[in-house]
C-alpha cells in the first residue's frame, strides 16, 4: 500500500518506480507526448489514479514562459457609464496575474451599428488573439465574428449578455428575464395594487434600446405585470440616447400629459435621468426603481429620488471574464459555461454595504 497525503510531494521518479518504466516515459505521458507504447501509457495512467495525482498547472505554465494576448470587444461608453466598471475589472484580473506574459487589447464599437461591431472585431482578428471577451451586438454579426474564432479555435466569453446557441466558453451576467420579473415583483410592492398607470422611460438610438439586457429585462417585467397586474397600464417614455439636451422638455410635457403617474422604472443605468429632473424641480412625490451603481443613480438614491437600484456587479463580471479565459488556456482548467451574477436590490440604507470592487 502506497499512501500518499496532500502535503507529499509526488515525483516523477517516484511514479516512474511505482509503474515499472522510465521516469522519460512518466514525462512524455504527463505532457502527452508521442513515442509511448500503449501498454506503458497505461501502467502511468493507472498509478496516477491510484495517487489521485493533480499537476501543477499554474508552475508548469509559469515555465513556459509564452506570452498571452486577450481582446475584448466592448461597447463605445463615455466615462462615467456602467462599462467603466467592466474594464476596470477586466485590467485588474491582468495586473493579478503579473506573473505571466498577458496583455489585454480592447476594442469599441457603437452598439447600434452593426456594421462598427464588425469592423471592431475585424481589428481584434487582426491582434491574432489567444481568447476573446465579447459584449454581443445583434444576433448575426455576433454570431459571425464567433463562428471565425470557433473555426480556429480560439475560446471566447461573452459578458452582460448571453446567446448561448453561439456556445460561447462561459457567459457572465444577469439572468435578465428573472431580473425583469424580479424588479417588477418589487415595483409593485411600493406602487401598490391601486396603481393604475406607470411610466417606463426607455434609452433608445434608432429605433431601438440601448442592449439586449434591457430588452430582455422589460420581456421579465411585462410578464409579470401580465400575470399579476394586467389592468396597469404600462406608459413609455422614450429618450434619444444622444440627445440630454431635450430631456427636460420632454420629461415635462410627459409629466404634464399623464397627471396620474407617480412610479417610475427604467431598466437601463440611468435612472439618474428622472432622478435629477425630481431633484431640480423639487418633486417629492415621485418613486423611481432603476439599475446599476453608477454615481449619479448613487447619489440620486442618498438624496431619495430614487428608491430602488439593482446591481450586478459589473467588475466582477470583467474579472471573471478574464479569469475565464486565462484558467482555461494556460492552466488548462474546466470552465462552467453560464455564471449568473446575483440580483442585489441597494436602497439608501443599504448601498454602502455593497461591495462593487474586489480588491
Amino acid at each position: 500500500m502506497w499512501e500518499v497525503h496532500s502535503s507529499d510531494k509526488i515525483r516523477i521518479k517516484d511514479i516512474a518506480e511505482r509503474s515499472g518504466v522510465s521516469v522519460g516515459t512518466v514525462d512524455r505521458v504527463l505532457h502527452n507526448r508521442p513515442n509511448v507504447s500503449g501498454k506503458a501509457r497505461a501502467k502511468v495512467e493507472t498509478v496516477l489514479k491510484e495517487i489521485n495525482y493533480q499537476p501543477n498547472m499554474y508552475a508548469s505554465a509559469l515555465a513556459y514562459n509564452r506570452k498571452y494576448t486577450f481582446c475584448c470587444l466592448l461597447p463605445d461608453h463615455d466615462r462615467n457609464a456602467y462599462w467603466t466598471s467592466v474594464e476596470k475589472g477586466l485590467q485588474q484580473c491582468i495586473l493579478n496575474r503579473g506573473d505571466f506574459h498577458l496583455s489585454l487589447i480592447t476594442e469599441y464599437y457603437d452598439q447600434f451599428e452593426g456594421s462598427s461591431f464588425a469592423t471592431a472585431a475585424e481589428r481584434i482578428w487582426d491582434k491574432k488573439p489567444d481568447g476573446v471577451v465579447i459584449v454581443p451586438q445583434n444576433f448575426d454579426v455576433t454570431q459571425t465574428f464567433c463562428r471565425r474564432l470557433q473555426g480556429q479555435g480560439i475560446p471566447f466569453v461573452f459578458l452582460d449578455s448571453n446567446v448561448p446557441e453561439i456556445e460561447p466558453l462561459a457567459f457572465f451576467g444577469q439572468d435578465s428575464l428573472k431580473s425583469g420579473y424580479f424588479a417588477g415583483r418589487i415595483f409593485m410592492m411600493q406602487a401598490g395594487e391601486h396603481a393604475r398607470r406607470i411610466l417606463l422611460m426607455k434609452l433608445m438610438s434608432k429605433g431601438r434600446v440601448a442592449s439586449r439586457q434591457q430588452e430582455y429585462r422589460e420581456v421579465g417585467f411585462r410578464e409579470y405585470m401580465t400575470t399579476y397586474y394586467p389592468d396597469c397600464e404600462v406608459v413609455e417614455l422614450s429618450l434619444q440616447l444622444d440627445g440630454e439636451d431635450g430631456y427636460e422638455s420632454r420629461i415635462r410635457t410627459f409629466l404634464d400629459e399623464h397627471p396620474d403617474v407617480r412610479h417610475c422604472i427604467t431598466f437601463c443605468s440611468r435612472a439618474y435621468i428622472l432622478g435629477e429632473y425630481f431633484q431640480r424641480n423639487g418633486l417629492k412625490d415621485f418613486h423611481l426603481f432603476g439599475y446599476d451603481m453608477v454615481e449619479r443613480n448613487v447619489e440620486c438614491l442618498k438624496l431619495g429620488t430614487i428608491d430602488f437600484l439593482i446591481a450586478q456587479h459589473p467588475w466582477k463580471q470583467g474579472y471573471n471574464s478574464v479569469k475565464a479565459l486565462f484558467n482555461h488556456i494556460v492552466l488548462k482548467k474546466a470552465i462552467q459555461q453560464c455564471n449568473y451574477m446575483p440580483l442585489e436590490l441597494l436602497t439608501a440604507e443599504n448601498y454602502i454595504y455593497y461591495t462593487a470592487d474586489e480588491k
